[in-house]
């Protein structure tokens, strides 16, 4: 089976350009020069003969190849990349006859035989197929984490509000974060998101042209378009529009399926396999790692004692004083592993060669011991773990115990069922209170 050379590669390229990049792909033997002059041009080649479209007219590329040369190519919208995928087939289709891998199909086949046509199905049960597909979609989904991980550590990112002349430089969260608090325009959390200066632009274009975000209405000034979006709550994208697709990472997780079809399939796996034995369930040593060094420990318990004992990190006293909840040591720890990863102390901010030095400094300074402001670490983009086998993060836990007075408005209040009123006056707790409150004013 002939593979795609380099499939697996990692290619250079500087942080600017386009994250999905092709490919390297062998040239055709057959036709080397004509290959490569294809490879350099915005153009995709049919297979068969010299006809080129462009990237956009995929569809007509395909109804060109169905037409002329009766191949049909399966779930396209499944290839991460059609341009590779079209000029590894050219080649391979030079080398060896159209049969060697694909299906025939004849159409008419009660017909007279003049009338007979045989069409030829290229789809990934064949494994060659499938192998392209697939390391085609891997390369994408790799190169499109490695573009969200540089947007999540780049400081250098300068805009501005499309809802306010405020300007905005350093993280891109903090534009994102100003736009959901100050102007209720939420279009996700900040790593949720890729080619996130690309998005806003698409954006702000649409704003330009005086177009509704979420409706898609064109309005004919600009203080008609923004009455209109504060008055409807308008300001939100329109989840149906698959432009927007591209600039979530969830979307690139399986290539042709939006994040709601991955989550509906992970639903029903979870229906599914509600039934199953977990009577062999084996627990296995946590093998946490300290927020410091790099010592582990099989329980949480050890953990906590190693980074108190070793550092003058004492995580469950900060946690009771602070009365912090789960979510809330979630963020801490995904602050303090962001941090030490830069080698940057929490408290002061000043940066250091390497980990030792840094944690030498925190101690002896004391700064390792006391959190800062909570609205330095208390923030969204902390949610995501900084490590992804963070097996710390699995073992927090949540003290029903520690409610403080910020955090008792957030508790929900649950109504008594006014379904039946009579029924209601007669049980509700209240008539027991009051039946307490008159005896004890009758003793008095």
């Amino acid at each position: 089976m002939a593979a795609p050379r380099g499939a697996g590669g990692r290619a250079e390229r500087g942080d600017t350009e386009c994250i999905l990049e092709p490919l390297t792909l062998p040239e055709s033997p057959a036709s080397p020069g004509r290959v490569a002059a294809v490879e350099d041009s915005l153009h995709v080649p049919c297979i068969f003969c010299n006809e080129c479209y462009l990237l956009p007219e995929q569809s007509q590329l395909l109804k060109h190849m169905i037409i002329e040369h009766k191949l049909v190519i399966a779930d396209m919208k499944l290839v991460a990349d059609f341009r590779r995928y079209i000029l590894y087939w050219k080649k391979r289709f030079a080398e060896q006859p159209i049969t060697d891998f694909c299906s025939v199909i004849r159409t008419n086949s009660e017909a007279p035989l003049e009338e007979q046509d045989n069409y030829f199905l290229l789809c990934d049960v064949l494994p060659e197929d499938r192998l392209l597909r697939e390391q085609l979609q891997q390369k994408r989904l790799r190169e499109i984490l490695e573009q969200q991980q540089r947007e999540r550590d780049d400081t250098s990112f300068h805009s501005m509000c499309m809802f306010c002349d405020q300007e905005f430089t350093g993280n891109r969260s903090v534009l994102l974060n100003h736009m959901a608090r100050e102007h209720a325009f939420n279009i996700g959390l900040p790593d949720n998101i890729v080619n996130c200066s690309e998005f806003l632009a698409v954006l702000q274009e649409k704003l330009d042209n005086l177009q509704c975000l979420y409706c898609e209405k064109i309005f004919r000034d600009k203080n008609t378009l923004k009455d209109h979006m504060r008055k409807k709550q308008h300001r939100r994208i329109n989840a149906k529009n698959k432009e927007y697709d591209r600039f979530y990472i969830i979307n690139y997780l399986e290539f042709g399926k939006s994040w709601e079809e991955v989550q509906s399939e992970d639903d029903r796996e979870l229906i599914d396999n509600l039934e199953e034995d977990w009577s062999d369930w084996e627990e296995h040593p946590v093998c946490a790692v300290c927020l410091f060094c790099e010592q582990q420990a099989d329980t949480t318990g050890k953990l906590y004692l190693h980074m108190q004992k070793s550092h003058g990190f004492d995580f469950l006293k900060i946690k009771s004083e602070h009365g912090l909840n789960f979510y809330q040591q979630v963020k801490l720890v995904n602050f303090i592993r962001r941090e030490i990863h830069h080698c940057r102390c929490y408290n002061c901010q000043e940066k250091f060669q390497s980990k030792g030095e840094l944690i030498s400094h925190m101690e002896e300074t004391k700064h390792i011991t006391f959190l800062p402001a909570r609205s330095t670490w208390d923030q969204p983009q902390y949610y995501f773990p900084t490590y992804e086998n963070d097996t710390l993060l699995c073992t927090l836990s949540d003290s029903e115990d520690l409610v403080t007075e910020d955090q008792s408005e957030d508790v929900p209040v649950v109504s008594e069922d006014i379904s039946n009123l009579k029924a209601l006056k007669q049980s509700s707790v209240l008539n027991q209170l009051l039946c307490e409150e008159n005896n004890s004013q009758e003793k008095n």
